[in-house]
């Protein structure tokens, strides 16, 4: 019996000393990391880092946090930030956000981001590139005001991106559940049609092949850009009005898109009117655009819902032999 008691003693110096040294050299890492981004002009700071878990976790906590790429214009910061991992293996990081506010910037624009219970899975496979296996973004109810006040909402959040045998092709799935659009476009569209106050569904289901790997170059160098998209499915439905799309395009260097997307859109005409009494189309526009879209509409058999292919090609988005304007740059800053 003695012997076994000095057995398990030893044994729980032994985790102890590993423990303890293992999360100095998470600190360290983290500490390094910040370190070399303020060397590359970031703002990269914090004010204080320490380590907490044991024996079982390694629980880190950054104090005041503060990241700012001047290449971007993207900055955050937050009140504190979690880092919980396994103490066997830190490559399973769980990030744990605070539900006080944390400040979102694109250059001059601020957004205040407010949500319960938000954590980032990240599964990192072994080795020195840090290749990500698995990223996740989940929330419960959150929040997000700008300047003018309460922008957007939704009752929770998954964003989540999953590897998948070909190391440069990523799996991504996004569910916003009871989605509430900002108070401008609320306003914007109530004129015109009777919609509740929130989306029945907000979802997205893709398959994005990238230049490379997703790794810890995409912070450090520049982020891996797409090559191939498969989109399965994206769909919103906001009361009567649904939108259906999916397709498969592929991108060159330079952003542009080329391939097909096919387009489902219920109750079109409502659509058609909210976007008439937004002023974003000329008023002479939107007679032949109606014109054009009954005469699509009455083609797939159902004049309510409009079911179209629409073409990106050489720099725009066309249907069928009609170009419509200018194809959307796919390109990550």
């Amino acid at each position: 019996m003695r012997r076994l008691l000095n057995i398990l003693v030893v044994l729980g110096l032994v985790w102890s000393a590993y423990w303890y040294g293992a999360g100095y050299m998470l600190r360290r890492g983290v500490s390094t990391w910040f370190a070399e981004q303020a060397g590359r002009g970031w703002q990269a700071d914090y004010a204080e880092i320490y380590t907490s878990g044991y024996p079982l976790r390694h629980i880190t906590t950054l104090v005041n946090p503060a990241l700012a790429d001047p290449a971007t214009g993207a900055a955050w910061q937050a009140d504190w930030l979690n880092m919980d991992s396994p103490a066997i293996w830190p490559g399973r990081q769980t990030l744990m956000f605070p539900e006080t506010a944390q400040l979102l910037s694109y250059f001059d624009q601020t957004i205040s981001l407010r949500a319960e219970g938000m954590s980032a899975d990240l599964h990192l496979k072994p080795g020195r590139d840090l290749v990500v296996e698995r990223m996740a973004l989940t929330s419960g109810p959150w929040q997000v005001e700008d300047a003018t006040g309460e922008a957007m909402a939704a009752d929770g959040l998954v964003l989540a991106m999953q590897g998948t045998d070909q190391t440069e092709t990523y799996q991504f799935n996004i569910d916003a559940p009871q989605f509430v659009p900002g108070a401008a476009l609320r306003r914007l569209l109530r004129p015109n049609t009777a919609l509740p106050e929130s989306f029945e569904s907000l979802e997205l289901d893709m398959t994005v092949r990238f230049d490379r790997p997703w790794d810890r170059r995409a912070l450090e160098d520049r982020r891996p850009q797409p090559v191939e998209i498969d989109l399965r499915l994206a769909q919103a439905k906001w009361g009567a009005l649904a939108l259906f799309a999916a397709g498969q395009v592929t991108v060159d260097a330079t952003g542009l898109p080329t391939g097909e997307l096919s387009v489902k859109a219920e109750n079109w005409r409502d659509m058609l009117a909210a976007v008439e009494g937004s002023g974003a189309v000329p008023d002479y526009a939107i007679g032949p655009a109606e014109r054009v879209l009954n005469m699509l509409a009455n083609m797939s058999g159902n004049p309510d819902t409009l079911d179209v292919t629409l073409g990106l090609r050489d720099g725009m988005v066309t249907l069928g032999p009609f170009p419509l304007g200018p194809a959307p740059y796919l390109y990550l800053r």
